[in-house]
């Protein structure tokens, strides 16, 4: 790689790096290709990416970005799943990793957090964003369902005794 096209890698990883809602790095080490496809597949339908980079050009172009604290993590084979999602990322990578012992999590950052394997781990488990909203919306939408199942009631009521009483005359 020459000069200009470390600039343009490094330019690319700080741009991912300032936009990343959450970033998770990893170790590799004897995945094979159709593994890396797999995971690479699992990241895009989970709106997250995973990426591999020089370790030297990840830590340049983590420098001033608020994430540079997770530099020390950049050290062997080491991947960069990230995502604008602050849970999807370490979702998928942690989910990938209890599957295949050849992902190992080294740590991450949600916004400007720094963390280690087991708080990206117990990032996975707090539910994403879409699912947050289904739970709010949820909420917000149950009131409504129960004041208009309170306001039926009464009129199923007395339409009950009026049957009931006229079933009774009738017989």
């Amino acid at each position: 790689m020459d000069k200009t096209q470390k600039t343009e890698v490094v330019a690319d990883l700080n741009s991912l790096f300032v936009d990343a809602g959450s970033v998770v790095v990893a170790h590799y080490t004897g995945m094979t290709v159709a593994q890396m496809s797999d995971l690479r597949s699992r990241m895009n339908a989970a709106g997250a990416s995973f990426k591999v980079a020089k370790n030297r050009l990840a830590v340049r172009a983590l420098k001033g970005t608020a994430i540079e604290g997770i530099a020390d993590l950049f050290k062997g084979p080491t991947g960069i799943a990230y995502s604008k999602d602050p849970v999807a990322a370490s979702k998928v990578a942690a989910a990938y990793a209890k599957d295949n012992d050849k992902l190992v999590i080294l740590g991450g950052s949600v916004g400007t957090t720094t963390l280690d394997a087991n708080g990206v781990k117990a990032l996975a488990t707090l539910p994403s964003l879409d699912e947050l909203r289904g739970k709010i919306v949820g909420l917000l939408v149950a009131p409504a369902t129960k004041i208009a199942g309170i306001i039926q009631a009464p009129a199923g009521q007395l339409a009950r005794v009026i049957g009931a009483y006229s079933s009774k005359e009738a017989a």
